[in-house]
C-alpha cells in the first residue's frame, strides 16, 4: 500500500472514530457505526488517495484542479447527514433548493462537522472552530433556512458552552423532542383510521 494509501486510510477512520463517539453521546448508535462508509468505496477512496494532503480533504484538492469532486458527488448522495443530500428543485421549478433536514440527520451532520474540524484542524482545534468554518461558506449554501439556523444555534452553543452541554442538548432538546413528536402523530393516525 502506498504511503497517500496508508495516510489517508488513517484519516478517514479516525474521523469517522470521532463521528461515532459523537453519534452514541446522542443516542444515534445505528448512525455512528454506518457513517461515512462510503469513503472505503472505489469511488471514493481512489480520489482520496489521488488528492490527499492530511491538513483538508481531498475532495477540495480535486475540485480545483478539475473543476468538480467526482468523490464528493458519490459521497454527498449516498449520506443522509450532508445537507447537499437534501436539495431538489423548488415548488415554481426554477432552481435547486434546500429541504428541511430531519433531526437525527442534522445531529448527525453536527458530529461529522465537529469530528472533521478536530481532525483537520488538529493541535488548533477550539470549540469555536465548527462554526467558524460555517459562517466562512454561508455564502454558496444551498442548505434550508431552518436547517441553517438550527445548525448556527448549535455550533454557537458548541463555541460557548462547550461538548458537553451541547451534546447533551441536542440528545434531550432535539432528538428525545423528535421521538415523541413521530409517536404523537403515529397515535393520531391510529385514532383517527380506526
Amino acid at each position: 500500500m502506498n504511503r497517500n494509501a496508508w495516510n489517508h486510510f488513517k484519516v478517514i477512520t479516525r474521523h469517522k472514530w470521532e463521528v461515532m463517539k459523537n453519534c452514541f453521546r446522542m443516542g444515534l448508535y445505528k448512525q455512528g457505526l454506518l457513517h461515512d462508509l462510503s469513503k472505503y468505496s472505489p469511488a471514493e477512496f481512489k480520489m482520496g488517495v489521488v488528492y490527499f494532503q492530511g491538513n483538508r480533504s481531498p475532495n477540495a484538492a480535486e475540485r480545483e484542479e478539475k473543476g468538480y469532486s467526482t468523490a464528493w458527488m458519490h459521497h454527498k448522495g449516498r449520506n443522509k447527514h450532508h445537507f447537499e443530500y437534501w436539495t431538489d428543485v423548488s415548488k415554481d421549478k426554477s432552481c435547486l433548493a434546500g429541504v428541511k433536514m430531519p433531526p437525527r440527520y442534522l445531529a448527525e451532520m453536527f458530529a461529522d462537522r465537529v469530528a472533521a474540524s478536530k481532525i483537520y484542524k488538529g493541535k488548533n482545534y477550539t470549540d469555536a472552530a465548527s462554526l467558524e468554518y460555517l459562517k466562512k461558506s454561508k455564502d454558496y449554501t444551498l442548505m434550508h433556512p431552518v436547517t441553517y439556523r438550527q445548525l448556527l444555534f448549535l455550533l454557537t452553543m458548541l463555541a460557548e458552552k462547550g461538548e458537553s452541554k451541547t451534546f447533551r442538548y441536542i440528545r434531550k432538546n432535539i432528538l428525545q423532542n423528535s421521538e415523541k413528536s413521530k409517536k404523537t402523530e403515529k397515535t393520531r393516525k391510529f385514532t383517527r383510521n380506526h
